[in-house]
């Protein structure tokens, strides 16, 4: 069976279309990297959200050449490094939220959300996590 993808295109049905709609499992894909385009044809695949942490970030950072020209950028108007570390993940987080933003819409808020782990400083801090904004489309 083949449903519309993400661009229109058809696409073919997987187990993880029928993970979320015969089992209610919401499958999410644990890596947000450049260019968060890689995620269309997992989104395709039935991926309706994507996590990551400082360890993925670092590792993508590190192996890719996706963030040189933003943190260089960054290096060079002063930011100190854990503000260039945000920028460039709100960056990331930003990308992948237009892309899960249908999914997101469609399911009014129950998929389509990107998350990224914080500072266990923040616990009580909701305006310093990213000010309680909600999903992708909120």
């Amino acid at each position: 069976m083949v449903e519309h993808g993400v661009d229109g295109s058809y696409v073919k049905r997987t187990t993880l279309h029928d993970l979320y709609e015969k089992q209610g499992q919401s499958p999410w894909y644990d890596n947000l990297c450049r260019p968060v385009t890689d995620l269309l044809p997992l989104i395709e695949s039935g991926v309706r959200g994507v996590t990551s942490n400082p360890a993925i970030f670092q590792k993508a950072i590190s192996t890719s050449n996706a963030y040189n020209d933003q943190f260089r950028e960054l290096v060079q108007g002063g930011k100190d490094i854990e503000s260039v570390y945000w920028e460039l993940v709100a960056k990331d987080i930003q990308d992948a939220c237009r892309l899960f933003e249908p999914i997101y819409d469609e399911t009014d808020g129950g998929d389509g959300y990107v998350s990224v782990e914080v500072s266990p400083r923040l616990a009580d801090d909701t305006q310093g996590t990213g000010g309680g904004s909600g999903g992708c489309g909120g």
